[in-house]
Formats: C-alpha cells, sequence, structure tokens
C-alpha cells in the first residue's frame, strides 16, 4: 500500500511526521474501527465536539423540539432505527470497509449498515425515504464528501431530540489527518427545520486493537421494562 507524509507542528514542539495510508488509486485510507466521542447533543461545544450553540431554528423546529418528551416515546427504545446522524453520534465504535469505488460504514450499534459509493455517480432520480437516507460520496482533494438525501421523518439528529423534516440534507467530511486520526464535520441543512445550514465537528481515532461485537437492542431493555419511556 502506497503511503504519503503529512507534516504539522505542534505548539513548542518539535517538527512531527505522520504516515497518512492511502489506497492504490492514492486517497487516503479510512479502513479501520474508529473510537468515536458520544454526541448526545449536536449543538453543544465541548471538549470532543464543537456545535454552533444556539441552533437557527425556524418556527416549526422550535415548537417540535419544545414539544419532545422522550419519556412519552423515543423511537430507539422500541429497537427502531437510529437513522444516519444519531448513528453517527452513538458511543459506540464504527468499523470502515474502503475501497477505490465504495465505502461502508458498520455501525456497532444496532448492528447496522450504511454503503456509499464514491465513484462520483450521484442521487439516483427518484429514491424512497429511508431511516439512513441516500448517499453519495467523492473527493475534494483528501477529504471524503459524503452528501446524504432522502430521509423519512421518522429520527431526531440526536439522543435530546432535535428534530429534522424530510427536506433534511446532510453533508459529511471525511480527512485522514494522520496515521491514527479522522477530522470529521457534519452539516445539517434542512429549510423547513432550521433557517440555515449548521455544523458539528468531532475527531475520531483508530483502534486496531478492537473489533465490532454483536448488539441487541432488546435485551434487558430496561428503558422499557421499568418504565422510563413508553
Amino acid at each position: 500500500m502506497r503511503k504519503l507524509w503529512s507534516l504539522f507542528l505542534l505548539p513548542g514542539s518539535v517538527l512531527l511526521v505522520a504516515e497518512i495510508p492511502r489506497l492504490p488509486n492514492g486517497k487516503p485510507d479510512l479502513n479501520g474501527v474508529w473510537e468515536r466521542p458520544y454526541v448526545p447533543d449536536m449543538a453543544r461545544s465541548g471538549k470532543d465536539q464543537e456545535g454552533p450553540g444556539t441552533l437557527p431554528f425556524t418556527p416549526w423546529g422550535a415548537q417540535t423540539f419544545k414539544n419532545y418528551d422522550v419519556t412519552k416515546f423515543d423511537y430507539t427504545g422500541h429497537c427502531l432505527p437510529q437513522g444516519l446522524t444519531r448513528s453517527m453520534n452513538s458511543p459506540f465504535p464504527i468499523e470502515i470497509f474502503q475501497t477505490t469505488k465504495r465505502m461502508a460504514v458498520l455501525y456497532e450499534a444496532w448492528n447496522v449498515f450504511h454503503v456509499i459509493p464514491t465513484d462520483g455517480r450521484g442521487h439516483p432520480k427518484d429514491t424512497n425515504p429511508t431511516w439512513m437516507g441516500n448517499s453519495a460520496g467523492g473527493w475534494d482533494g483528501d477529504t471524503l464528501v459524503v452528501d446524504t438525501t432522502a430521509f423519512n421523518e421518522r429520527t431526531n439528529l440526536d439522543t435530546v431530540g432535535h428534530p429534522h423534516s424530510d427536506q433534511l440534507h446532510v453533508t459529511e467530511r471525511y480527512t485522514r489527518t494522520d496515521d491514527k486520526h479522522i477530522a470529521y464535520e457534519i452539516t445539517i441543512e434542512d429549510p423547513k427545520t432550521y433557517m440555515k445550514p449548521w455544523k458539528n465537528t468531532r475527531v475520531f481515532t483508530l483502534r486496531p486493537d478492537w473489533e465490532i461485537l454483536e448488539y441487541s437492542c432488546e435485551e434487558n431493555n430496561k428503558d422499557l421494562t421499568e418504565g422510563h419511556i413508553h
């Protein structure tokens, strides 16, 4: 596998050199099991993520979020799919399988997968709305850009319940910054729910010592059995 070099300087330190693994076509290799920060609230900023703070709700979006009550119903508590953004926000690892023409993301949470063509084919003309949406990937230099549309309205963006509509458009950017990290940026655009696009950023860490494990939503689901949610 061909590898190139990336140079960066940390404050107050000497120059460090890190390899960025690359595929045979020269694009950064994103393969591996990745540890990710848990992002229950995409609006906030902290040591593991950077969000916009106050979200630019439309009146419909603000009212929908105000009316959300997790004790009345949480679709994930009933083992329904989390959806793309909430899957990416989960604290469980992901595994990426990447070739020169497509990428598959395996989520330990819910044991779901998402296949992303990266050969520039774009979205099909007629697409049925789904939980994970329809994705098309392409390269912007060394950054993989994944454009996803055609969502249903059955999910939330995150655990705290930020809503979206079927007009949701998600743009993800994966940038391999060195041999151990991916800089991840996700942009949310939904004109029914938010007055302008907004984004959240975080960093993924390569864990070659980890494997994706089996995940069962039903087993010992105390949120349901003990009446935390309905």
